[in-house]
C-alpha cells in the first residue's frame, strides 16, 4: 500500500448567496445591483442606481424572507453539498470544498483566505450553476480571481464553466422528476414547467448562452424521461419557461406566470421543475410553491406540484464528483464535456476547444 502524501485539492462552490438576516436585506441586494454584470453602468453612476434600488426593494424583499424564517437557507443547503461531495471525493486525496458566494458571507475573499490557509496544490472551480452566463458563473469566476489574485494564491487552477447536458447531471433530474411525474399522470393531462430564472433579453443578445444550455438541459432531460422504461407510454407534453423579473427590461419569455395562466386554459394539471436551480431557496419555497401556487389555484389548475431541487440528490452529488474528476488534470476553463459546447455566435461562453 502507497504511503504517498495525497493531493490537496481545493475546490471552490460557487452560489449566489443569500441575507443571513432581514438587516442583511438592503446590503445583499446592494451588492447584486452594484455587480457590472448585472447592472453595466460606469462608476459612480452603478453605486448611486444600486443605492435607490436597494432602498425601494428592501422592505418588499424583507416580506418574502420572512415567508421562510427571516432569512435565506441558500447557504445552508450549499455546506450540505460541500459536505457530501468531500465524503464522495475522499477516496481521491486530501480534497476540501469552500464556498465562495457573490453577492453575501461568505465572499469570495473569506472563501480565498481559507483556501490559502489550507494551501492546495490544486484548484478547481465549480459554479453551482449548470448553465453558463455572464451575469452569474463569469461574474464569480472573475470575483474569485480578483480575491485569489489579492491573497496570492498560485496554485494550479481549472474552472468547470458549466455542465447543462453533463449525463449524470441529467440523471439526477430525472431520478427527481420520475416519482412526481408518475403520480401527476394519474390525474392526465400532465405538462411539465421546467422553470428558469430569467434574463434580459438584451444579454442573450449579447452573445450569452444561457437560454440555450437551460433549452440544452431540458431537450435532453425529456428525451431521458422518454426512455425510462417506468414511463413507458407517458403522456406529458412541456414548455421552457422563466421566472424571478425585475425591472424594466423586456426579459426573456414565456414568463413561468403566464404559461401557469395557459395551463387553466388548456385544463393542464402541472408539474413545475426548477431546472437552473441546485438549491432551495426564496425563488423555489416562495415563488414557485406559495404566489404561482396561489396562482395556479385562481386559474383553476386542479394539481399543481413543484419537484425539489436537486439538493444532495446522490446522483446530483456524482454528477458534481464526476465534473471534479474530470477536471483534475485539466488547466483553463472547461466545459463538463471537457470541450466548448456552445455554437459560434454565443461570444459570452469562455471555454476553449479541446486541443
Amino acid at each position: 500500500m502507497s504511503t504517498g502524501k495525497k493531493q490537496k485539492i481545493a475546490v471552490i462552490l460557487f452560489n449566489l448567496g443569500g441575507p443571513d438576516s432581514l438587516t442583511a436585506v438592503k446590503p445583499f441586494l446592494f451588492n447584486l445591483f452594484n455587480d457590472p454584470a448585472i447592472i453595466n453602468l460606469p462608476q459612480p453612476f452603478r453605486f448611486l442606481l444600486a443605492k435607490l434600488i436597494s432602498i425601494r426593494r428592501d422592505p418588499h424583499t424583507q416580506e418574502i424572507y420572512k415567508k421562510i424564517g427571516g432569512m435565506s437557507p441558500l447557504l445552508e443547503n450549499t455546506q450540505r453539498q460541500a459536505s457530501a461531495l468531500e465524503k464522495k471525493l475522499k477516496p481521491l486525496g486530501d480534497i476540501r470544498c469552500f464556498i465562495a458566494m457573490r453577492y453575501w458571507h461568505p465572499f469570495a475573499n473569506e472563501a480565498a483566505e481559507a483556501v490559502k490557509a489550507f494551501d492546495p496544490e490544486k484548484i478547481i472551480l465549480l459554479p453551482l450553476y449548470p448553465q453558463f452566463s455572464t451575469t452569474t458563473s463569469a461574474s464569480s469566476m472573475e470575483n474569485w480571481k480578483e480575491a485569489a489574485q489579492k491573497k496570492r494564491l498560485c496554485a494550479n487552477t481549472s474552472s468547470i464553466c458549466c455542465f447543462p447536458r453533463d449525463p449524470d447531471f441529467v440523471k439526477s433530474h430525472i431520478e427527481t422528476i420520475k416519482p412526481h411525474l408518475k403520480k401527476a399522470l394519474a390525474g392526465g393531462n400532465v405538462r411539465i414547467l421546467f422553470s428558469a430564472h430569467g434574463l434580459p433579453e438584451k444579454i442573450v443578445a449579447d452573445g450569452d448562452p444561457y437560454a440555450w444550455q437551460v433549452e440544452e438541459t431540458v431537450r435532453t432531460v425529456v428525451a431521458g424521461l422518454g426512455k425510462d422504461p417506468d414511463l413507458e407510454g407517458a403522456s406529458f407534453d412541456h414548455v421552457v419557461c422563466y421566472q424571478s423579473r425585475v425591472g424594466p427590461m423586456k426579459w426573456l419569455e414565456p414568463s413561468t406566470e403566464n404559461e401557469i395562466k395557459r395551463a387553466g386554459v388548456d385544463g393542464k394539471n402541472l408539474l413545475v421543475v426548477p431546472i437552473s436551480f441546485v438549491s432551495e431557496h426564496s425563488e423555489t419555497l416562495v415563488e414557485l410553491d406559495m404566489n404561482n401556487l396561489a396562482l395556479a389555484n385562481v386559474h383553476k389548475i386542479k394539481h399543481y406540484t413543484r419537484v425539489p431541487a436537486l439538493a444532495t440528490s446522490p446522483a446530483f452529488i456524482d454528477a458534481l464528483a464526476g465534473l471534479i474528476k474530470g477536471a483534475l488534470g485539466q488547466e483553463g476553463v472547461r466545459a463538463s464535456a471537457g470541450n466548448r459546447i456552445c455554437p459560434e455566435g454565443f461570444s459570452g461562453c469562455p471555454c476553449k476547444e479541446k486541443s
